[in-house]
C-alpha cells in the first residue's frame, strides 16, 4: 500500500492506494498539521512507502521527516528524489509547481491529450498539455477564498462571508451580490479562458477540473468535460508505481 500526499497552502490531502485503487482519503489543514493526526488516520493500514508533492517547503520538510519515522523508508519527494515524467516546456522548468505537473501527467494518462486542467484550489491554476503530451504552461489566478478575503480586507463596507451557492444571478443584497460575483464570475472566467486556449491547441481538447472548490464551480461552468476531485492523488500513485516499474 502507498500513501500519497499533496501539500497545498490550505490543506494537506492524503490518499491511501492499494494498486490503482484509492481505498481512503483524508485531509488536514496545513496550519494544523501534526504527526498525531496522521497516526490516527493510518492506524488500520499497513503502509511502507509514500510520495509527496508540495507547494509549501516548510511543511514538506516536516512531513518528510515524520513519514520516514513512521515507515522507516524516506518518502519520495517530487522535484527532489524523482521527476514527473512529462516533457516540460515551461520557460524555467524548475519553477513550475509540482502539483501542476502531476495534474498534467495524470490528466494525460487518464484522459488523453490535448488537455486543459483547471484546479480550483487556494489559487486557481489552468494548465495546458499539447496533443503531443507536452506540458506548455498555463495561468495562475487568485482563488475564490482569497478573493473573498481580499474584498473584506481592502474595502470599508463589504463583509467577510462564507463561500456558498448564490441564490440569484443578480444579487438583491450585499452578501448575495458578492456570492454571485464570485461564483458566476469565476465560472465564466474558466469557460472563457478554456475556449481561448482551445483556439490555440485544438478545439478537441478535453477540459478536466479538480480542486477543493470544484464542487461549487462545476454547477455553474459550461466548459468542464470531467470532474476528478482526486486527480493529484491519482497522479502521485501512477508516478510512484511507474518509477518502480509496476505500470
Amino acid at each position: 500500500m502507498l500513501l500519497t500526499v499533496d501539500i497545498g497552502n490550505t490543506n494537506i490531502n492524503f490518499g491511501i492506494f492499494k494498486g490503482l485503487r484509492l481505498v481512503k482519503k483524508f485531509f488536514i489543514p496545513t496550519k494544523d498539521y501534526s504527526i498525531r493526526r496522521i497516526k490516527s488516520e493510518l492506524r488500520k493500514y499497513s503502509i511502507k512507502e509514500s510520495i509527496i508533492a508540495s507547494v509549501v517547503p516548510k511543511a514538506c520538510n516536516i512531513l518528510e521527516k515524520d513519514l520516514k519515522s513512521l515507515f522507516t523508508r524516506r518518502p519520495c519527494v517530487l522535484g527532489k528524489n524523482t521527476k514527473v515524467p512529462i516533457i516540460n516546456f515551461y520557460r524555467n522548468p524548475s519553477k513550475v509547481g509540482q502539483d501542476r505537473l502531476v495534474n498534467a501527467y495524470a490528466g494525460v494518462m487518464l484522459y488523453g491529450a490535448p488537455l486543459i486542467l483547471i484546479d480550483f484550489g487556494t489559487a486557481i491554476t489552468i494548465d495546458v498539455v499539447s496533443k503531443k503530451k507536452e506540458y506548455l504552461g498555463g495561468l495562475i489566478i487568485p482563488g475564490l477564498g482569497i478573493s473573498l478575503t481580499a474584498l473584506a480586507k481592502h474595502t470599508a463596507l463589504l463583509p467577510r462571508i462564507k463561500l456558498s451557492d448564490p441564490k440569484e444571478l443578480i444579487g438583491s443584497d450585499t452578501k448575495n451580490s458578492i456570492l454571485s460575483g464570485i461564483v458566476y464570475g469565476f465560472s465564466a472566467l474558466a469557460d472563457n479562458l478554456a475556449e481561448r486556449i482551445k483556439d490555440k491547441i485544438g478545439m478537441g481538447a478535453k477540459i478536466v477540473a479538480t480542486g477543493g472548490d470544484i464542487g461549487l464551480i462545476a454547477k455553474y461552468s459550461k466548459c468542464i468535460d470531467k470532474v476528478d476531485r482526486d486527480l493529484t492523488l491519482k497522479g502521485l500513485n501512477i508516478i510512484f508505481r511507474a518509477a518502480k516499474g509496476e505500470g
